[in-house]
Order: structure tokens, then C-alpha cells, then sequence
């Protein structure tokens, strides 16, 4: 499947900051799962210093924004081609080590909600990717999908707890849980083609795991499967932070105003 995707982040501060440098993750990797035909970055109001890849292999673009400017842009847009891969991702290539992604962080850290999805999950043997799949549609059965409930600091069992989230609740539960059994898992940021629609509002995130015998497998527990071609992973990490497609630095700006724009269509 051939997908153009324009996804473009406008900035504008009443007081502009007298300092920002911001890394920004938002470049796509070829992958058997997919293949960069074309992508480009457009700025305004701000310059790319560097380009480098991180300690989990996403590209990141430093950029720095001008100095006095109320208004900046950042633009990506690009051409990719996905392939069938029934959500296997493939094999660990990557400088980090698997066991690596067994250590849980501030925002995927198991407690008492945790420990319970895993009393009803029952005993898990290694490399038992349907218990992975029944894990995934208890989360999903447990926190219905509802936005402005939670924010990207809140972690997996205050949204367990709470019964709402999105898509980044939903992976990093799936991904403290799945650690917890002993499979090494990581946070996925990517997009998603809907079916009826081309304008969204965000982009989209799921979480993957390692699986002995098939390597990582995905999981999208929002929509309870595995990604297909409608699907373009950008950045991957223990979570959120890890993949967020922007942080950084911000000195002396004040009243921030931030509208984002993405079409992904076929």
C-alpha cells in the first residue's frame, strides 16, 4: 500500500522565547514492514542544526527556532510504502539490548491494577503470543477509548485505575504488563490511515513485543489487532518519552499556542 502523509505542528507565542532547541522524532525508517519512498522537512521561523539517530535507532532532526519569532512551523510530508507482515515486526537488530526492554519507567511501572490483569491473564510460557493477544483485549475490554481524560504524563495504572485513556494509556499498559511476564516490550509512535477519514487530529501510538521464535510482534490494543499496511512506524522506546514526536528546551516563550495537522491517505 502507497501512503502520503503531511503532518505539520504550528507554534505561536505571544512572547517569543529567547531560547529553544527542540528534538524532534517524526522521520520513518525503512523496515520490512515499510519502505521510505520520500520525506522532507519544511521549517519556519526555525533551522535544523543536526540529524542524528538516537540510542534506539529513530532518526531525530535538532532543530532551533529563530530567535524573537512568534510563529514557527514544522512540516514533514512524504510518500511510504507498507507491506503485508501480519504485525511481526522481525528480528532484534539494534544496539540496544533486548533485556533492555524489560525495565519498567516512571509511566509503565506495575502496581496493584497491574498485578490484577496479570492474576486473570493466568500462567504465560515463553514465546505464547495468544496470551500476548488475550492481554491486549483485557486492556482494551478494561479502559474504553475517551480523549481528554488523561495527558502524556499520566502512567499506566492511574489510566488502568481510571477505566479511560487513548492510545498512549493503552500501550503503556499493554507494555508494563507484558514486562512483567518477562517479554521485553517497547512504545511505538506511528501513524495510522483510517477508513474514513484523512484529517486527524493526532498521531497514532501502539506498543510492540518480543516474541521467542517470531521476534517483535505488534499489538495496537485501541483497535485490537495487530498493525497491517494502513500503518507507519516513526520512533520506538521504554515509552512515551522515548518516542514523543517533540521535546526539548524552551527558554523565556510565554502563552503558547499549538494546532496540529495530519492527513495520512492511500
Amino acid at each position: 500500500m502507497l501512503l502520503r502523509i503531511n503532518h505539520t505542528t504550528r507554534y505561536h507565542y505571544a512572547v517569543p522565547a529567547s531560547y529553544a532547541l527542540l528534538q524532534i522524532r517524526l522521520r520513518p525508517i525503512t523496515t520490512p514492514a515499510q519502505t521510505v519512498l520520500t520525506w522532507s522537512l519544511d521549517l519556519e521561523g526555525a533551522d535544523t542544526q543536526a540529524q542524528f539517530s538516537d540510542q534506539f535507532g529513530n532518526l531525530v532532526d535538532l532543530v532551533l527556532l529563530q530567535p524573537n519569532a512568534n510563529d514557527v512551523a514544522i512540516s514533514f510530508s512524504g510518500e511510504i510504502e507498507t507491506h503485508p507482515s501480519s504485525g511481526v515486526v522481525g528480528v532484534h537488530s539494534e544496539v540496544m539490548p533486548l533485556w533492555y526492554y524489560r525495565r519498567q519507567t516512571v509511566l509503565t511501572r506495575a502496581e496493584v491494577g497491574i498485578t490484577e490483569v496479570l492474576k486473570m491473564l493466568g500462567t504465560v510460557e515463553p514465546g505464547d503470543v495468544q496470551a500476548l493477544h488475550r492481554l491486549s483485549t483485557m486492556i482494551r475490554d478494561r479502559v474504553t477509548y475517551e480523549t481528554g481524560q488523561t495527558d502524556t504524563f499520566t502512567t499506566a495504572e492511574t489510566a488502568l485505575s481510571a477505566g479511560r485513556g487513548v492510545c498512549q494509556d493503552h500501550s503503556h499498559i499493554f507494555i508494563s504488563a507484558a514486562r512483567e511476564i518477562g517479554f521485553p516490550a517497547r512504545y511505538v509512535s506511528g501513524y495510522l490511515m483510517m477508513n474514513d477519514r484523512v484529517d486527524q487530529d493526532a498521531s497514532h501510538a501502539w506498543a510492540e513485543a518480543f516474541v521467542e521464535g517470531l521476534g517483535w510482534v505488534g499489538f495496537d490494543i485501541s483497535n485490537g489487532i495487530s498493525p497491517d499496511e494502513r500503518y507507519v512506524k516513526i520512533a520506538h522506546g521504554l515509552d512515551y518519552g522515548d518516542a514523543a514526536p517533540s521535546s526539548g528546551v524552551i527558554i523565556g516563550a510565554q502563552q503558547e499556542n499549538l494546532i496540529v495537522s495530519i492527513q495520512v491517505q492511500q
